[in-house]
């Protein structure tokens, strides 16, 4: 969530092992499907992905992950994750094949028990190395249904790119017409009747690694990610197994057993988005107070249709800069709410929620001249202020007599750190008090010349 300088190890080596393994599954690939087959496989793979990262990417936008961190996990799902499918895959058909002289049950074995554990296994790893390195940017299970998502997509595209090759070359060779065509049924299967089975088994991989970075006690532990793995394994045997259970098992299990698990994480997915957005409001009222955010702007930074509003009259009028600008105030504002409320809930100390509270204030600060007014404009546009609320007042509108002005919402004292010693002229300011309030702003007003 915060801005960091990137470090040059932790840059290159990732760019260097997707680069790496990229190439080599493309070679693989291309190998096994034929130049033709893999352009016609690659073409077609592709269709359903921007559909995919966009479904994801809507149910993140409350609090966006950066697009570096996605576009990590969907190079890991595409390129790592799938070449070490592949050949664990591939040595174990063949070792099982030799130890039993029977292909087809080598083969049926390793799609049922084999590939479910090393796939699952592998695009997991992407969501492990997230939680460990940026276990901040875990702030609740929507980061981790996200990540997976983006990580299956991936990992999809790649599979799909080698079952329509394969299929591709197989109707080259026969002559086969398109609609009659193992192309056309294969595509149908995996990107019309089912491009959310592997982001529905990721998926709850990703809710276990959620609910573990917000859990406290034994919540907090590995038992959430093994669970949410476990099931995703078992999920997915079983979808590898349809097609072993009689002549309609393939139907009997997308029936009685896809479809409706996707409805439910749809379902799913549609609430955690909402209960964010909640929490964006509550928590951010409590920055409102302490005069860092307008009252108007709350509830448009609690509202994705009054986000894209602004963001289009900051474009209006200050060209593209201004909508950027819009973006990342309110990626910020976010980010502050959430990390107020995981502070708030969680058992243990944050000793560094003090000195990220302020970095983040301080961005929200430096915005807010181009920000505030649009999504001020915004709130009144979607009708989303109270009917007492006067925008002709400015911001510090008081609220009615009839309504009772809450305290200073505050946090248990052990969230807050002694924040480092100023190492630069911009940190040379009276540290952050270890108490339970919220910062003051350092003036009353913003300059009309602050840029964004």
């Amino acid at each position: 969530m915060l801005a960091r300088t990137p470090d040059p190890v932790r840059v290159c080596v990732p760019v260097t092992l997707l680069t790496a393994t990229g190439f080599t599954i493309l070679e693989l690939v291309r190998e096994q499907t034929g130049t033709a087959g893999f352009l016609v496989g690659l073409g077609l793979a592709l269709l359903p992905v921007p559909p995919l990262m966009a479904a994801f990417r809507w149910l993140g936008r409350a609090a966006p992950a950066p697009w570096r961190q996605l576009m990590f996990c969907f190079g890991w799902g595409a390129c790592t994750a799938a070449l070490i499918a592949i050949l664990a895959n591939s040595f174990a058909t063949e070792w099982i094949a030799a130890a039993t002289t029977d292909p087809f049950d080598a083969d049926r074995f390793g799609s049922v028990a084999i590939a479910p554990v090393v796939e699952e296994s592998a695009k997991a790893a992407a969501l492990l190395f997230v939680f460990a390195f940026r276990r901040r940017q875990f702030t609740g299970p929507a980061d981790g249904f996200v990540l997976a998502g983006f990580t299956a997509t991936g990992f999809a595209c790649t599979e799909n790119v080698l079952y329509l090759g394969n299929a591709f070359e197989e109707d080259l060779a026969k002559g086969t017409g398109v609609l009659d065509s193992v192309t056309a049924a294969t595509f149908f299967v995996r990107a019309v009747l089912s491009p959310f089975a592997h982001p529905l088994f990721t998926v709850l991989t990703g809710l276990g690694f959620g609910m573990a970075a917000v859990g406290a006690g034994r919540v907090r532990g590995a038992g959430p990610p093994l669970l949410g793995l476990g099931l995703a394994m078992g999920l997915h045997a079983l979808w590898n197994g349809s097609s072993h259970f009689g002549e309609y098992g393939f139907y009997a299990v997308y029936g009685c057993v896809m479809v409706p698990a996707f409805a439910l994480l749809l379902g799913l997915a549609v609430r955690i988005r909402r209960h964010r957005l909640r929490a964006v409001a509550a928590e951010l009222s409590v920055y409102a107070r302490a005069g860092w955010l307008g009252p108007a702007e709350v509830p448009a930074l609690a509202s994705m249709p009054a986000r894209s509003l602004a963001r289009a009259l900051a474009r209006r009028s200050g060209g593209r800069p201004a909508a950027r600008a819009v973006s990342r105030y309110a990626a910020d504002a976010a980010a502050l709410a959430l990390l107020r409320r995981h502070a708030r809930q969680s058992a243990a100390p944050d000793w560094e929620f003090a000195v990220r509270e302020r970095e983040l204030l301080d961005r929200l600060w430096l915005r807010r001249a181009t920000a505030g007014p649009v999504l001020a404009r915004a709130a009144v546009l979607e009708e989303l202020l109270p009917p007492w609320y006067d925008p002709l007042a400015g911001p510090h509108t008081p609220q009615p007599p009839q309504a009772t002005r809450e305290p200073l919402a505050t946090l248990p004292s052990q969230a807050f750190a002694r924040p480092p010693a100023p190492t630069t002229p911009a940190q040379a300011r009276p540290p952050t008090p270890a108490t339970t309030a919220v910062p003051s702003p350092r003036t009353p007003a913003l300059s009309a010349s602050v840029r964004p």
